[in-house]
């Protein structure tokens, strides 16, 4: 692939998405909502749209089945910093669908108070890592299950971003338990990129029957950086740096658009846009560290079962 990327038009290259199942966490917002609306253009059998604010998320629930009509689109409550939470919307989607062809771990949150999730992890990591892991492992029967269908090609994307080389090198395995109040905001939110990365990277290797990989999907125009916590760092990316870099979200939809629907995709990469490899930090490549953050992921994980 070449520096730019694959060329990449959503609405022709997408292939055929009949009787597909697909779950997009964050799919009421910015790149989810771009991304559930473009996949609706193809038939999939169901579109499920998890996120936080049931009021947004019915809204755009309302806006792709206007956009496709004849799609079935539905809405479930996810609130990822709550285990309680992805435990009730695990058994909504396990009690609704007989596949899931492809799980979007799109959702997140930058910057924020120094506080703890009510399960007692460091908030972003505990909402932008830790509850989709626990969402993975609970929909992973039912994905399995998928894929040993004929003609099956079930995938997992994570989306990280290009500051997970930024800030702490290593993962801080013993500083998420607590608020890490002496760890910056933006260091916080680069280190749960790079979980998301290296947990793509380690779940190709343990779960091999899944494609999962992780994407980048560029500077973008979202939400994300609308709400910073007072930190200064956010701040000025959100006031200087964004307005001369940052693209349309139907761009920055692109890559994970790319990452779950070609057949070019190879399982446990990082992808910048568009389907470009070889830009992680050398942190993202460590087959050690992506073993260590599995072993730890599946130890917090233990007896999180419904």
């Amino acid at each position: 692939m070449g520096k730019g990327g694959v060329s990449f038009n959503p609405a022709k290259d997408i292939p055929s998405l009949v009787g597909k199942v697909i779950l997009i966490t964050g799919g009421n917002l910015g790149l989810g909502k771009q991304t559930a609306l473009d996949l609706a253009k193809h038939n999939p059998s169901q579109l499920w749209i998890a996120a936080r604010s049931a009021e947004t998320g019915n809204a755009a629930v309302k806006e792709i089945k206007q956009a496709s009509p004849g799609v079935s689109v539905n809405f479930v409550r996810l609130d990822l910093s709550s285990f309680k939470s992805v435990k009730e919307a695990a058994r909504t989607v396990l009690g609704s669908v007989s596949r899931l062809d492809i799980y979007y771990m799109n959702a997140g949150i930058m910057g924020g108070p120094h506080v703890a999730t009510e399960d007692g992890y460091e908030r972003q990591f505990g909402t932008n890592y830790m509850g989709h892991a626990l969402l993975f492992k609970l929909l992973k029967p039912l994905m399995l299950k998928t894929a040993s269908l004929p003609g099956a090609d079930v995938r997992a994307v994570s989306l990280s971003s290009a500051g997970h080389g930024y800030g702490r090198k290593e993962l801080l395995f013993d500083r998420m338990k607590g608020p890490a109040e002496d760890v910056s905001a933006m260091d916080k939110y680069c280190h749960s990129k790079l979980a998301n990365l290296l947990y793509a990277r380690a779940l190709a290797k343990y779960v091999p029957e899944i494609t999962s990989v992780a994407v980048h999907p560029g500077d973008i125009r979202t939400g994300l950086f609308t709400s910073n916590g007072g930190s200064w760092m956010i701040t000025l990316i959100r006031a200087v740096v964004l307005p001369l870099t940052s693209v349309s979200v139907e761009d920055g939809a692109k890559n994970q658009l790319w990452a779950g629907t070609s057949k070019d995709v190879v399982s446990g990469e990082y992808y910048e846009p568009v389907g470009v490899t070889g830009k992680g930090s050398p942190q993202a490549y460590s087959d050690e560290s992506a073993r260590k953050l599995w072993e730890w992921t599946e130890k917090e994980l233990e007896g999180h079962d419904i």
